[in-house]
Formats: C-alpha cells, structure tokens, sequence
C-alpha cells in the first residue's frame, strides 16, 4: 500500500507516464525507509572513477561486485547504483532483490583536467534490460563541457522516461571557472541542483554546502536577503527551496571517507533541514559488512526519526 506521502511525492511528477511513477514508488517503497518518503542509496561508481586498490583496498570483499548487491540488501537500502559493469556482474543473481539504477556516464582519475565530461558508458536499454527502476547521470555545473552534457542529459531523460524510467542526477560543480571552495559553497551547490531539477531530474544527488558563498553577485542577495547559511542544517534548507520550493527529491553524498561519528552528524544535520536522504558509498563499503550494514541502519534511523 502506497503511503500518503509517496502519494504526495509521486504527485509532484504529475506530467510523467505511469510506468515512470510507478519505478519512482518502487525506490521510495523499498527498505528500511519505505513509504517514509526518505531515501538511502549505496552508490558504487568509485572503481570506475578513481580506481579499483583506492576504492576497495580497504575491504578487498568490494573487489567482488556481488558484494555491493548484497550490501544494499542486507542493509535495507531503497536502492544501488553503479556502471553497466557491476550491474550485470550481479543483476540475474539478485533479479527483484533491490531497485538498481544504471549510472550512464562516467569518468576516471587517469587524465588531469580542469573542466571535466564524463563518458556516456551506457544506455536506456542497458537500463531496462538489467531490470532496472532508473537511470543515473553526472552532471558537472561549471565545467566548460557543461553545454555538452546537458544536452546528453536532456536526450537521456527523454527517453528514460518514454520507457518509464526515473532519473537521478549526480550535480556536482566543478570546472576552471571555481574555486576548489567554490565546488561546495552554498549559492553554487544551490544552483547546481536547480539545474537538475531544470533538466527534469526526479532525484538531485549533490554534495553538502558549505557556508562559503562563491559569486560576488550572489553574495550580495545573501547578505541583502539574510538568507541563513550558518548551520548545514540552514544550507540545506536553503537548497531544498531551490529546487521547486522542496518538490523534488534532493539527497546528499557521504562525501569522503571519515570516522563513523563525523557521518552520522552530518546526517543529522541533512535530516534537520528536510533533506530527502543520503546517498552513501566509501563510508559503507570500505568498512567491513557488519560495521557497514549497522552504520547504514543508524543513518536509516536518523531519517525515519525525522520524519
């Protein structure tokens, strides 16, 4: 039985077919969090991104893509996300397990640059012959490739969801044009997942802000507005208002790898400003299952307790 508040969420998506509304309720209904309208997803690009002994030499059971299904399961995830590789290492063998979603792009750490463009590495069809309930895309806000991929994105997205997919977008700034603080100040992170939301994302993947605020322009309608920044749990609720005054799905990254307490504070700091959930990778996966399964049950629980 669909609750009030997925019912509620699935109706800000008015103008999508209903296969696409029906794998958006498949990823708010599974898990620990279902039907809360709250979302905890074990996303496992890293390998591709930046790697294979950086990403899993800390718990060599991650060299095994089967591990991370079995990850996202036991820990009661609403859904895993990874590259066509690690999708069909796993799809046949946990078949209806889990939601997955197909990362479509990605890039590696083996070429320097400062204004990146991932690869487009999958498809749609990929998508849905590996059963899956979405499709995910990186976009990279700042970057002087930006026009590139979001013509890519907006191509993706139109016939994901002709197929009756959803889409989740991974926006993260980056580019010649920031600042290394400016990737994660708060008017740029807030732009970034406007963008997304512009481009037709049905859940926004961005990284927590920090107070720094990047654009001169943008800092005097801070300052001039008073727009509360000081706190994370203030940055995120400035964020959620600015993708559609909080009709869109935002989740934040775990980020880089950091002790236990650390997470789970951050977490309660996304919880406190309405953030929608956590997408959470290396502070999971490079801890010993046990360790990872009960760390993402706790980051659960903060999140059901705050809604």
């Amino acid at each position: 039985m669909t609750t009030k508040r997925v019912k509620e969420i699935l109706s800000w998506y008015a103008s999508d077919n209903p296969g696409t509304l029906a794998n958006l309720a498949r990823l708010l209904n599974h898990g620990r969090l279902a039907g809360t309208g709250r979302l905890v997803i074990l996303p496992v690009d890293q390998g591709f991104e930046h790697g294979p002994a950086r990403s899993f030499a800390k718990n060599s059971a991650g060299y095994d893509p089967r591990y991370h299904f079995e990850l996202a399961i036991e820990s009661g995830c609403n859904a895993y996300a990874a590259p066509l590789g690690f999708l069909e290492a796993g799809a046949a063998e946990f078949a209806g397990d889990i939601p997955l979603i197909l990362k479509l792009n990605n890039s590696d750490s083996l070429v320097a640059g400062g204004d990146p463009c991932p690869a487009v590495t999958g498809s749609v069809q990929d998508a849905l012959r590996l059963g899956c309930s979405a499709i995910g895309f990186t976009l990279y806000p700042g970057s002087d490739a930006r026009n590139t991929m979001y013509e890519q994105l907006r191509e993706l997205t139109e016939e994901a969801k002709a197929c009756g997919l959803a889409v989740v977008v991974w926006s993260y700034p980056r580019g010649s044009s920031l600042s290394k603080e400016g990737e994660t100040a708060v008017d740029v992170v807030a732009y970034a997942a406007h963008i997304a939301a512009q481009l037709g994302a049905h859940v926004i993947k961005i990284k927590p802000p920090t107070e720094h605020v990047e654009q001169a322009e943008a800092r005097k309608v801070y300052e001039s507005e008073g727009i509360p920044i000081k706190t994370l749990a203030d940055r995120v609720r400035h964020i959620v208002q600015g993708t559609f005054n909080g009709r869109r799905i935002v989740i934040f990254s775990g980020g880089a790898a950091k002790g236990k307490e650390a997470v789970l504070e951050e977490i309660r700091q996304i919880a406190e400003g309405g953030g929608f959930g956590s997408i959470v990778g290396r502070n999971s996966f490079q801890r010993q299952k046990t360790e990872g399964v009960e760390l993402l049950h706790e980051i659960m629980e903060i999140f059901r307790e705050t809604t």
